[in-house]
């Protein structure tokens, strides 16, 4: 392996290293670097195989915060911030005023375009690699941001995109929102020819023979053929939980980079895009092998159709290309206990019912706590501050009785997360906490563990999700690295690459990538 120095920024110029003039983003939902590997033999020579081999790839990365999400994933990747600065805690909580879900990117103020989802990053409370290159180039350099999923169309796109645009999960055409403008012509003419915007009686099939003939995964259900057909109501939203995602995004993708201005001229411009590595239906991977082992090899013909059409464009040298996941996992588990693995099920709303009569024995009556949110409980502050109590001495009898119950491996108070002694456990807590949006007190389950809401019930794990971040083009020198690193180095490396300043709530260094 080569062993890399940092070179001056004087140098640079002096040896007349140019900017780039096109920046990629790639962040791939759920992507994880054992599947990545696993299915090798089945990749061509020009996508995934050509980033391993000719990029800077750390195979090390992780989210330093806790609970992460797509949205909270893309916020971070965007921004270099956490989520207690970046605003984007998850892809949706509580209001506190109203009790209400709030979407992360739902605005009142817009109008859905193609789409009856009103969209905004209004949200997010920093600025983001593009918005940053949108100041320093006084509006001059192409934003823009394309994703099967509205959330992360609009926070990878921040406040200053000229588009962002996604795929609408009721029609599965290509939409954007009133605050970008219009659609562009060349995704209302993508609308006329997409498999998902014409979605009724559409059927996914393993993309080549390989894919049925290969056999990583354990499970018998590898060996078996798999055909789906999409109808009725649920066709679109079915449809982007396949690797057909994958097809529709490297069109669009193509189609902007040599359809619109972005890499036209010496001002770098950005491209955010967002592709798709997770589970058909969110199933365990164990009833659904063959579909992931298809959705990663039509993701390795995304990658490579959208690394085509920019060495078209601009050239390698003259593009800067990263990619790395999400961090997340969204396939549902099997049945654990039929395995004698401990296992329970943990109900929020109950939880919160037996808290309620605990707190108004030593209080008086009242309700406590008002409402809940996945592992989060939010609190009448009102009723606590009439009552002449304080917050952090109620949350922390709350924290006590909570802990007392089956399945509770931890609490975290608001107070604790703000005032408590650091510790390496506490910092990811604190990094995904934010003051308004957050709730009181924040239970954490022992793995293995079923969250119940109300509205879904989800396995609890703290099993690590290993990813990688991988840089390409631009000078940068290939070479793997096992160091540890975290997302939040991505955007300031970026914004070093184009000249710029990181985004304003960004502490994290660049990262070495020539």
């Amino acid at each position: 392996m080569a062993t890399l120095g940092v070179l001056p920024a004087q140098t640079a110029l002096a040896q007349g290293t140019a900017a780039p003039r096109m920046v990629v983003s790639i962040l791939v939902d759920q992507l994880r670097s054992d599947y990545l590997q696993a299915f090798l033999p089945l990749y061509g020579e020009d996508g995934i195989r050509r980033l391993l081999r000719q990029g800077r790839v750390y195979t090390q990365a992780e989210y330093p915060h806790a609970g992460t999400d797509r949205a909270a994933a893309a916020a971070t990747v965007a921004t270099g911030a956490m989520p207690s600065d970046h605003g984007i805690v998850a892809m949706e909580w509580l209001d506190r005023e109203t009790l209400r879900p709030v979407f992360c990117v739902d605005d009142k103020d817009t109008q859905g375009v193609g789409s009856l989802s009103p969209s905004s990053p209004h949200r997010l409370l920093v600025t983001t690699v593009g918005d940053e290159l949108k100041v320093a180039t006084e509006g001059k350099a192409m934003v823009y941001a394309i994703a099967p999923f509205r959330d992360a169309a609009v926070i990878a796109g921040g406040h200053a995109a000229d588009g962002a645009y996604w795929i609408d999960e009721t029609t599965g055409r290509w939409c954007t929102s009133s605050y970008y403008g219009t659609l562009p012509a060349w995704l209302s003419v993508r609308n006329s020819e997409s498999r998902l915007a014409n979605q009724q009686g559409q059927v996914w099939q393993p993309s080549s023979m390989l894919v049925g003939t290969f056999n990583y995964f354990l499970s018998r259900g590898v060996r078996e053929p798999f055909s789906h057909r999409f109808e009725g109501m649920r066709a679109a939203r079915e449809m982007l939980t396949t690797a057909l995602v994958n097809d529709e995004m490297a069109a669009a993708a193509g189609l902007c980079i040599e359809k619109s201005r972005i890499g036209a001229d010496d001002t770098p411009d950005f491209l955010a895009l967002t592709l798709y590595a997770g589970s058909y239906l969110h199933k365990p991977v164990n009833d659904a092998a063959m579909e992931m082992q298809d959705t990663y090899v039509r993701l390795d013909r995304a990658i490579a159709s959208i690394l085509a059409a920019i060495e078209k464009k601009v050239g390698t040298e003259r593009a800067l290309v990263v990619l790395t996941s999400t961090g997340t996992s969204e396939e549902e588990a099997g049945d654990l206990s039929a395995y004698r693995i401990p296992s329970g099920t943990f109900d929020t709303e109950r939880a919160a019912g037996l808290l309620n009569m605990y707190l108004a024995a030593l209080h008086g009556q009242g309700k406590y706590a008002l409402a809940t949110n996945g592992t989060q409980f939010y609190f009448d502050r009102k009723l606590i501050e009439d009552k002449a109590l304080t917050l952090s001495a109620v949350l922390d009898e709350a924290a006590e009785f909570l802990q007392q119950l089956s399945g509770v491996k931890d609490v975290y108070t608001s107070s604790r997360l703000i005032q408590g002694a650091w510790t390496p456990g506490i910092s990811a807590y604190r990094a995904a906490y934010h003051t308004e949006r957050s709730g009181d007190l924040r239970i954490v389950l022992s793995p293995g563990w079923k969250l119940k809401d109300n509205t879904s019930t989800q396995i609890q794990r703290e099993g690590f999700v290993p990813f990688p971040i991988i840089y390409y083009g631009g000078g940068t020198t290939a070479e793997t690295v096992g160091t540890p690193v975290t997302t939040d180095h991505i955007a300031p490396t970026l914004c070093e690459a184009i000249r710029i300043r990181a985004p304003n709530a960004c502490a994290a260094k660049p990262q070495t990538i020539r």
